[in-house]
């Protein structure tokens, strides 16, 4: 739809044909560029010669360069985005904002004209909105970039085969959504071969992150992180003593995985201060209850946890505060199920002991702390792990760094977290690190009071039961992994190592079990 021009040409004189072509944008939903970039000038030339005996001149002239005259001044936006579902509505205002101008596209169009109408309400905007591929890349100045944030999957190849079609060597396409790492690494090597530059950038904090300064990881391609390393760090989270929550995590997919781990740790985070909720069982005084006691207790995912425990386990890395809150959401799924059990098992759980609450409330602070601890060191290790498979040679540190603000994890502790791998980056575990180590051990006693406490009295607290096992497995110089390893020997020949002598060796066990019974 053209955009009307507010001028009197009764009072400036007619335009040129050049001057009607460079002020008409026909794809172009909302404010005119000029109202930002500059007042349209009448008296502007365009290079050829106005009045009656120029006109031939000019019209040839126009010619010859109306398709470059028309690109050149329909790049408007320092950046484009494509996708206007929540996040990448509020990732668009959050940027335009912060005063760069940008371009968006949806493949339904009432989301652009809506995401229009939101930035003349917020302020006025630089944001403007186009209703087909074509027009939105080349309203966007080279190199171009262009964030998608869609649907995992097939809606990022189908989104890239749209923008591909428009773009041009040396432009850019960023992935914002929570995308498998390995489909990362294949877009930005079919990219790299069409001349094109890649990213995949995990993005979190939600909506209100998005809108206000999420954390950002962007990996892949160094030189399109340096693109638009300009816009991350105006638009990333603002934590004073640290600065913007966004760094150039490394090569390939490791932008998503980060951002994968991150929601696994996630998971358990929030499994966790649900089984503290659980444990304290808190009601209003009047019996009226609180708004979270009547949401459904059936919890959601979308894959980044499932894929954490995926990761996990191809990786040999302990997870399993992270593996137990993925369980608990596959149990909470059950509720059907659920409600059928409970009338089966009826009975009192309860220890009918008496609970100091004060008590109980700061036990339950200090179990939360501390099976925290172990579910960030879980996440960190498969971060760790993956990295040195892939070679990607990841700042553990730094990472904790920009989880402090914006993130769905933030929390103040990450500061401690970063400062230990900055006093040893080789650290084996977060366990390990000297303040933790006495952290944990202030808080153990506590932790299974808690646990104890749940158990006794029919509370599942599967997070932080397998924070404390985590804890007291890996504080054990000696496990009874060497009966599992000998029934290996037993049942399928697998051999075992012994502690006194160097080697491999195989028992047949069979036989000296025939033997004793003779």
């Amino acid at each position: 739809m053209p955009v009307a021009c507010n001028l009197d040409e009764a009072a400036v004189g007619p335009r040129s044909d050049c001057q009607q072509l460079l002020h008409m944008s026909p794809c172009h939903v909302g404010p005119h560029p000029s109202q930002w970039r500059r007042p349209w000038d009448p008296h502007a030339r365009c290079g050829c010669e106005e009045g009656v005996g120029g006109r031939r001149q000019a019209r040839a002239h126009q010619a010859s360069t109306r398709s470059n005259a028309t690109q050149a001044e329909m790049a408007v936006a320092r950046i484009g985005l494509a996708g206007l579902a929540v996040m990448g509505q509020n990732l668009a205002l959050n940027i335009a904002e912060k005063g760069f101008p940008i371009s968006v596209y949806n493949r339904t169009t009432s989301k652009v004209d809506e995401t229009v109408e939101r930035a003349k309400a917020e302020g006025n905007l630089p944001l403007y909105g186009y209703h087909d591929p074509a027009s939105f890349v080349n309203s966007i100045q080279k190199p171009r970039v262009v964030i998608m944030l869609v649907k995992a999957g097939a809606p990022v190849d189908q989104t890239i085969a749209t923008l591909a079609a428009h773009l041009e060597q040396g432009d850019c396409i960023i992935d914002g959504g929570n995308e498998w790492y390995e489909n990362t690494e294949r877009r930005e090597k079919a990219m790299e071969e069409r001349g094109l530059l890649y990213l995949g950038m995990g993005v979190s904090g939600g909506e209100e992150g998005a809108r206000n300064g999420p954390s950002l990881m962007p990996g892949g391609s160094f030189e399109a992180y340096k693109y638009i390393e300009d816009i991350l760090l105006k638009v990333a989270a603002q934590v004073p003593d640290s600065g913007p929550c966004v760094t150039y995590i490394g090569k390939g997919g490791s932008g998503n995985f980060v951002k994968m781990v991150h929601n696994g740790i996630e998971y358990g985070d929030m499994q966790l201060i649900s089984e503290a909720y659980d444990v304290l069982n808190i009601k209003d005084d009047q019996g009226e209850g609180y708004l979270v006691d009547k949401v459904l207790d059936k919890t959601g995912m979308k894959g980044t946890g499932k894929w954490t425990v995926q990761q996990a386990a191809e990786l040999s890395v302990a997870a399993p505060t992270i593996e137990a809150s993925l369980d608990s959401r596959f149990l909470s799924g059950l509720k059907d199920e659920r409600v059928e059990a409970s009338k089966i098992f009826q009975g009192d759980f309860s220890s009918n002991l008496p609970v100091d609450k004060a008590q109980l409330i700061e036990d339950v602070r200090q179990a939360l702390y501390a099976s925290k601890i172990c579910s960030y060191a879980q996440g960190m290790n498969i971060i760790k792990a993956k990295s040195m498979e892939k070679g990607w040679g990841l700042n553990l540190g730094e990472l904790a760094r920009i989880w402090k603000g914006g993130c769905i994890i933030r929390a103040i502790f990450l500061d401690r977290i970063k400062k230990a791998y900055d006093r040893n980056s080789d650290l084996a575990n977060l366990l390990v690190d000297p303040e933790f180590a006495q952290e944990i051990m202030d808080r153990q006693a506590a932790w299974r009071r808690v646990v104890c406490l749940a158990i006794n009295n029919g509370v599942s607290t599967p997070g932080m039961s397998a924070s404390l096992a985590y804890f007291d497995s890996y504080r054990r110089d000696r496990l009874p992994a060497n009966l599992v390893q000998a029934q290996r020997d037993y049942f399928g020949a697998h051999t075992y190592e012994r502690v006194d002598i160097p080697g491999s060796y195989h028992t047949e066990w069979f036989k000296i079990a025939r033997d004793l019974k003779n």
